[in-house]
Formats: C-alpha cells, sequence, structure tokens
C-alpha cells in the first residue's frame, strides 16, 4: 500500500477509522525530509494492513499547526484513534521497524485504564 495525503478535511476521520495509523509531516524544502521519504514508502509497502500517512507541513499549515510540529520531519503513530508515538527527525529503516512493531505490541486499552489512576496518585 503506498502512503495517503492527509489534509485538514480527512486527517480525523483517517485516525479514527482505522487501527495503527502512522504519520509523517514533511516538506519539500526539508532535506532530512525528503532522505526520509523512500524509508517511509518501502515501509508503507511492507506493511499493508497499517495506514501510513504524509502531511505536507506547507500545505496544511492549519493542520501541522495543531499537531504541535515545531520540526520536521515529524513522525506520529495512533492506535486506536489515541496517539501513542510522535518523534522529530529522520528514521534510519530499522529504527522505523522497531517502531511499527513497538507500536503494534502497545496496549492501548491497559495504558487508558492506568492513566486515570495516575492522575489520582
Amino acid at each position: 500500500m503506498s502512503t495517503v495525503d492527509l489534509t485538514a478535511a480527512n486527517f480525523e476521520q483517517t485516525v479514527l477509522d482505522n487501527e495503527i495509523v502512522f504519520v509523517d509531516f514533511w516538506a519539500s524544502w526539508c532535506g532530512p525530509c525528503r532522505n526520509f521519504a523512500p524509508i517511509y514508502q518501502a515501509a508503507a509497502e511492507q506493511h499493508g494492513d497499517v495506514v501510513f500517512g504524509s502531511v505536507d507541513t506547507e500545505a496544511e499549515q492549519e493542520l501541522a499547526g495543531a499537531a504541535r510540529i515545531t520540526s520536521i520531519p515529524t513522525l506520529m503513530a495512533f492506535k486506536k484513534g489515541a496517539l501513542v508515538f510522535s518523534q522529530a527527525g529522520a528514521l534510519p529503516a530499522p529504527a522505523l521497524e522497531q517502531v511499527i512493531s513497538a507500536v503494534r505490541e502497545f496496549d492501548v486499552e491497559a495504558a487508558m485504564a492506568e492513566a486515570p489512576e495516575q492522575n489520582q496518585a
């Protein structure tokens, strides 16, 4: 599967309608973004059960602002609609694979159940 262009119009629905969604915030003038693009595309093709979206921060400045993007590339991962990973900087392919594996294994329900308990402590 190839990457999906995400915009303000389809971002939220894409995150909510899919089990796992990775989002690459990038810009055409960004050298590290251009270096990361083929790595991200290869991962998208290898993991067909995961949605790999891309947000052009120049075209979607409002969306990038809402996501609090201050450095690009920034990679975010959502699982069951919850943000579970966010990191600025281009990742090498092995590191991206580690993140994908970690997100697959992450138990969102358990984390959400523990969150209220931590707030009361």
